[in-house]
């Protein structure tokens, strides 16, 4: 199986508007950073989506991907689910509603934000998606085993997901004990780190991550959902743990 990065930024992106630092004047592209979002590619070659956020259609025209058969959402939040209006195109293409499988708390949240998908009359251009509600308990669709990972952000429960032998959770700023034993001991654990200093309210800063790649003990770990504020990919990539890697967009790891 494989993971590519579509996106390893904040709700904000790399570069961030109007902003004149070095990271959002850097001409490296690994300093550019779209919405944190994740493409799986099955054995079978299947596409498993983790979050749509507001810079879809470019992350998949960039990546020269032309398929998603399931979309699997962490949250609510705008900067993962506020582009999947984008999938019109490839819900035409196919002739089937596109499953998104989430909390029911983040289905309702879908069905507010984009009413026209589920009319019972649409609109002939309207996207459609089915909405499948899972809980904290493994599942399985296209013959992959997919297991949840709740943890908090904030004040709410976001969903990582877990596959085989590697672990995506953004969005986070405390895991419990009872599912840190889902990631012990990973080939691959992606985590979010929005920057290096100054304690956040719903994410994981550089010494949070450092702490959990010491416990979690994974082979490797790649941050993502990355701010400015953690600094130039080159230079904060060198200085990090042996093992630990800053993710950019368009990287993809085999698992």
């Amino acid at each position: 199986m494989k993971l590519k990065f579509l996106g390893t930024g904040t709700s904000q992106g790399v570069p961030v508007i109007g902003c004149t630092c070095e990271v959002c004047t850097s001409e490296n592209p690994k300093d550019k950073r779209f919405r944190s979002s994740v493409m799986i590619t099955t054995e079978e070659s299947r596409k498993i989506l983790i979050d749509c956020g507001p810079d879809f259609r470019e992350q998949m025209l960039l990546n020269h991907e032309n398929n998603v058969d399931i979309a699997l959402l962490t949250h609510e939040h705008n900067d993962h689910v506020i582009g999947l209006d984008d999938m019109r195109p490839l819900i035409f293409k196919s002739g089937k509603n596109m499953p998104l499988y989430c909390y029911e708390r983040v289905g309702n949240e879908v069905k507010k934000r984009f009413p026209y998908a589920f009319a019972d009359v649409r609109y002939p251009g309207a996207p459609a998606f089915d909405l499948h509600e899972i809980e904290n308990k493994p599942f399985r669709v296209l013959d992959t085993e997919i297991t949840p990972i709740e943890v908090i952000h904030y004040e709410i429960t976001v969903f990582g997901y877990k596959f085989k032998n590697l672990a995506y959770i953004t969005d986070a700023n405390f895991i419990s004990d009872v599912e840190k034993e889902k990631l012990q001991n990973l080939d691959v654990l992606v985590l979010n780190c929005i920057r290096k200093f100054d304690p956040h309210p719903a994410h994981f800063i550089l010494p949070d991550v450092i702490a959990l790649f010491k416990e979690l003990k994974p082979k490797k770990l790649f941050l993502t959902h990355i701010s400015h504020h953690l600094g130039l990919h080159d230079i904060e990539d060198k200085d990090l743990p042996e093992g630990m890697h800053l993710a950019y967009d368009g990287l993809e790891v085999e698992f």
